[in-house]
């Protein structure tokens, strides 16, 4: 039975992902993991839970997906990462929809929202910081106060406080990009402070993150809004080799959220 199961599983997911030249080939292959992977978690529930560990995948040069529970060959991984990683994400719908919606009501890129989610929670609506942020746009309580958000945990409620905040920070710093985005990770009295993105490595690195992933999220939104929605969901979260800083910054603590 099982041997059976393994085989149909095979047949099932052996596919191939939309034929998108304008993706690069590593955002080719997230796409193409992400679908399949998402599918095997729903055909694994009521399974034990050594069953999930037990799915291997990977995606071949010519860019089929092929699965199994019997691996024979190295280039197969376990899916239970990427299963679990997807499944606290939010559905493409409601991002897409709640992007575009509080992007034009707050006169903003809907990829610079992208961006700062990215960033900030991963798509993960659950995830709280050590700091008490909430949420896909890590919201402090009293952010969401002051911008009149009730459910920190709902994607619509969440985004468009944290656009609105965006809003705010933009007009209070003339429009830069860079040091909204700061004030956004380290607070705006500390922008102001500085004069400048502050010396902290968690704000500069992120500033660093939000702008790299702005300007990857404006070119496929203009191609295609779900794309880039799409795109930001299944980006491999960017890693920085750690910023040298002066000496004097170097024992200072980690910048407050908002």
């Amino acid at each position: 039975m099982a041997h059976e199961q393994s085989a149909w599983i095979e047949r099932a997911f052996q596919c191939t992902p939309p034929d998108d030249r304008s993706l690069s080939g590593d955002a080719r292959t997230s796409v193409s993991w992400a679908i399949p992977l998402a599918i095997a978690s729903a055909l694994i529930v009521g399974d034990s839970a050594s069953g999930e560990s037990d799915i291997y995948g990977y995606v071949g040069a010519n860019g089929v997906f092929e699965m199994t529970n019997v691996p024979t060959d190295r280039r197969f991984r376990p899916a239970e990462s990427h299963v679990n990683r997807l499944s606290h994400r939010v559905s493409v719908e409601e991002v897409e929809d709640a992007v575009e919606r509080y992007a034009w009501q707050f006169h903003l890129h809907p990829a610079l929202l992208l961006a700062v989610i990215k960033a900030e929670s991963d798509f993960n609506p659950t995830v709280i910081s050590r700091a008490g942020a909430v949420g896909l746009m890590q919201l402090i309580p009293e952010t969401a106060i002051r911008h009149g958000v009730q459910n920190l945990y709902d994607t619509g409620d969440n985004v468009r406080g944290g656009a609105r905040h965006l809003r705010y920070l933009l007009d209070r710093f003339n429009g830069n990009v860079r040091l909204a985005v700061a004030a956004y990770n380290a607070g705006e009295r500390r922008v102001e402070r500085y004069h400048a993105i502050p010396p902290y490595p968690e704000t500069r690195d992120y500033v660093r993150k939000v702008m790299i992933y702005y300007k990857n999220f404006r070119g496929d939104y203009h191609a295609s809004p779900r794309k880039a929605v799409l795109m930001a969901m299944h980006h491999k979260p960017l890693q920085f080799e750690p910023l040298s800083v002066p000496v004097d910054f170097r024992n200072t603590r980690r910048a407050a959220r908002k």
